[in-house]
Parts: structure tokens; sequence; C-alpha cells
């Protein structure tokens, strides 16, 4: 074998042992109301595993809130319910924190369940092969260099047909609807990464009023193969 080859194949391994040793690789998907984000996780999921014949221990997975809120309730011994409202940017107001503090047994801070999740959704980020679908994961991932974060948008009105399709609202209704979904989401992003930051800027932005579903997620898997998040 000539020292090129015995060079080449030395740097290989040594990339590959670097690579496992980093956090990652992860994939963020933030949507605007209206747009196809569950099925645009779904499908690349599904796509990334179909094509790369991954062994079980190696396929790419969905981390969904389910698996969040459960694991973040293990950590903090507070039922899932007392947890969600993180997801709605929500806080809970001083004399809340003070009266729940008196009362309850297992009582835990606004900041310490905010901190928890966080955690959670960065540590299942560190351990690689994941896509996460909103819950502010653009803003817990952003410093992972093996990372891809993708935003899905289109016009406004093109998403208020959508909705009103999809849950049978008036239009101002679904006009409504599409406003403070969108308001929530960008709060939640702003929640866990903070205001003004660049940690809640994304890689790629898709129109889903003129791509379609595969074609984004064409698209994604070969951002993802250029930048070597794929292995």
């Amino acid at each position: 074998m000539s020292h090129d080859l015995i060079k080449y194949f030395s740097n290989r391994n040594s990339r590959t042992k670097q690579l496992l040793k980093e956090p990652g690789p992860v994939v963020t998907i933030s949507r605007e109301m209206g747009c196809p984000g569950t099925s645009v996780t779904s499908k690349l999921v599904q796509e990334i595993n179909h094509r790369y014949k991954f062994k079980d221990e190696d396929l790419w997975k969905w981390l969904e809130k389910d698996r969040v809120l459960k694991l973040a309730s293990k950590l903090l011994g507070l039922p899932q319910e007392d947890i969600d409202y993180v997801f709605e940017a929500k806080r809970k107001g001083i004399m809340t924190e003070i009266l729940q503090s008196m009362s309850m047994k297992y009582y835990k801070s606004d900041r310490r369940i905010q901190n928890t999740v966080k955690s959670v959704i960065r540590s299942e980020a560190s351990k690689g092969r994941v896509v996460i679908l909103g819950r502010g994961g653009v803003a817990i991932t952003r410093d992972i260099p093996r990372s891809l974060h993708i935003h899905i948008e289109a016009p406004f009105e093109w998403r208020v047909l959508r909705v009103e399709e999809k849950y049978k609202f008036d239009t101002k209704a679904a006009e409504f609807y599409v406003k403070e979904i969108d308001k929530k989401r960008e709060e939640v992003r702003t929640y866990f990464g903070g205001k003004d930051t660049d940690y809640t800027r994304f890689d790629i932005t898709f129109n889903a009023m003129t791509i379609s579903i595969d074609e984004m997620v064409d698209i994604i898997i070969h951002a993802m193969e250029v930048r070597d998040i794929i292995y």
C-alpha cells in the first residue's frame, strides 16, 4: 500500500474518532403556522434512514415533545402537566411562585424547570442523529458544529387558507389563530435563546407555497451531506 493511501486512511480514521467525540449531528426544523412541519420532519427521518440503511443503533430519530416532557418530569420529580407550560413560553408570576413554594412539597422554580427542559433537549441533541421540530431547538443547539437549522415559511394569506381548510375556521378566526401561534413560537425561541441574538437565526429557509415537502427533504439531505452531517 502506498504511503499516500496509508496517510489517507489514517486521516480518515482520525476524523471519524473526532466526529464521534463532538456533540450532534442534529437538525432543527422551525415553521410558521400553516406550514408543513410535522410532515417534513417525519418524511426527513424516514428518508434519511431509508437511503443510508443505518443499523438500528445508528438510526436517525425525531425528538418529540412527549419524550422531552417524560425525561424532564423524571429529573424534576414533577408531573408532565406541570412542565408543559414552558413550551408556550409562559412564566409563573411572582405570587404564583411564592404560593407554590409554600404549598407544594416538591416545588421547583420556573428557572429550574426551564433549565431542565433545555438540558434535556441539549442532551438528546448531543447524542446525535436527531431531528427536533420546534421546542426552541435552534436556540438550544445553535452552537453545535454538526447542526443544520431549517425554517419553513409562506405568505400569510396562503397559511390562513391552509388553517381554514384544516380546522374548518372562518377567515377571521384563521387569521387570529395564525398570528397567535406565530407569536408563541417566536416567544419560545426567545425564551430559550434570548432576545435579539444570533442563536435564533436559521441556515436554510423554505417557502412552503412554492416548494413541496419532497423537495424540501431532498434539499435538506443534500445540505446534510455537503456539511458532513450524515456519515
